[in-house]
């Protein structure tokens, strides 16, 4: 049924105009990442620790940092390093934990993060724009309902990588 969610069960994927719509946003997510790394001339791994530091509710210090970006203690404290010395990403104290360090984004990285950003934001607004407020209110429920079910998938993800899957073809 067109529309209707998902339980679960093998079958192909949700296929409805506003599901294959999403996808696509995913999809152009990551090269909307990577041209925001070369805009700021930064690393990807840079960039995204930026990301993470500016949209983590609470603070982050190197391990929690790796941690989400998937790196090992010593990259993370490598990557710090790096972030500190260019003036994007500043150690200070944890503001709950004394012995721990937190890390923040300089106001001056998050200045330049707008201004590589203004374009599409510009773009953006101009989409939203055209929209009735009864259309940008439901698009914006829509939007924090979809990402409410995204931040479950995540939450509910094991640990660990699953064990490969054997087919009928595989050797034996």
């Amino acid at each position: 049924m067109e529309g209707s969610p998902s339980t679960g069960a093998a079958g192909p994927p949700p296929s409805s105009e506003a599901a294959r719509a999403l996808r696509d946003v995913l999809r152009i997510a990551g090269d909307t990442r990577a041209a925001l790394a070369r805009r700021l001339g930064l690393g990807a791994t840079d960039a995204a620790a930026i990301d993470h530091l500016v949209s983590s509710p609470e603070p982050l210090g190197p391990v929690e940092l790796g941690n989400r970006l998937g790196i090992r203690s010593a990259s993370a404290t490598t990557l710090v390093d790096r972030l500190v010395r260019a003036g994007h990403v500043a150690r200070a104290p944890h503001p709950h934990d004394r012995r721990r360090l937190s890390l923040q984004v300089t106001e001056h990285a998050v200045g330049e993060v707008l201004e590589a950003l203004r374009p599409m934001l510009v773009g953006v607004d101009r989409a939203v724009a055209r929209l009735t407020p009864e259309q940008a209110e439901a698009t914006a429920a829509f939007l924090r309902e979809v990402a409410d079910v995204m931040r479950e998938y995540v939450a509910t993800a094991p640990d660990e990588p699953a064990t490969p899957r054997r087919t009928s073809s595989d050797p034996d």
